[in-house]
């Protein structure tokens, strides 16, 4: 049986589970860890068929949250970044007993743009998907150099997305497809308003894959949740404002 690669570090008493995106690995929470470490038991899990979790073809969302429930502790706060804020949430709705708090960090219940609801174009991610089978690497470079567009600190965020990613064996083309189709059809908006557990919504202004004008509309949805938007960041604000971005998770974790 295939199981997933977790690594655990950190003082503290209290558990955080931390979920990275789409093509990448736990090792893009390295310079956040450091600043938790002190506070938290910090759980880096690499997703089913990425980094070190090998052996996984292309799994549906609730697949991919029941292998990440399977590797985390018994009770903890969940951290999710973009595709792990998809399977942060589906975990806190199908085991909510399990999940003391939510943080969802540049993340959507919905991804793809609707009527009325702002995401990225089915269009574009189905052009991802067809591109994934003609350059492979190219794509993925392209996708990760689109999460920190905008930031002051862009070029030094991307070429660290990048190294990280390079820095292990890329996932196969299929787990990567995969990701990209629970991207272009998850829709978990009617569903989080039913979470009873605390839910904090990170968001960076200047994100072009998650656009700030999704917030007020979650705010409405989910009146009990507590959003915090980030200015001059991106797809990827623990990267490019790591100390504003810590200070937000450490305040919302701790407060009772």
């Amino acid at each position: 049986m295939n199981t997933l690669y977790r690594e655990t570090i950190g003082e503290g008493d209290r558990h955080l589970v931390l979920l990275h995106g789409w093509g990448l690995n736990a090792g893009v929470w390295r310079y956040t860890a450091e600043r938790l470490a002190p506070h938290f038991c910090l759980h880096l899990i690499d997703l089913p068929g990425y980094g070190r979790s090998k052996g996984f073809g292309a799994l549906t969302l609730e697949e991919m949250a029941d292998l990440v429930l399977s590797a985390m502790p018994q009770k903890a706060s969940l951290v999710g970044w973009s595709l792990g804020g998809l399977v942060a949430s589906q975990i806190a709705l199908s085991a909510p007993q399990r999940v003391e708090k939510l943080i969802t960090v540049a993340s959507s219940p919905c991804f793809t743009a609707h009527e009325d609801w702002p995401g990225i174009r089915p269009d574009v991610l189905q052009g991802f998907q067809h591109q994934l089978s003609e350059d492979f690497q190219r794509t993925v470079e392209r996708f990760l150099a689109l999460q920190t567009l905008g930031s002051n600190s862009a070029r030094q965020d991307a070429r660290l997305l990048k190294s990280i990613v390079l820095n292990l064996p890329m996932p196969p083309a299929e787990v990567l497809n995969g990701g990209l189709e629970i991207l272009r059809t998850a829709d978990l908006r009617q569903s989080m308003t039913t979470l009873t557990l605390p839910v904090l919504r990170i968001y960076g202004a200047l994100d072009g894959l998650v656009p700030r004008k999704i917030v007020p509309l979650l705010d409405a949805l989910l009146p009990d949740s507590h959003s915090e938007i980030i200015e001059k960041a991106a797809h990827a604000p623990f990267i490019s404002h790591p100390d504003a971005f810590c200070e937000i998770v450490e305040r919302f974790l701790i407060a009772d």
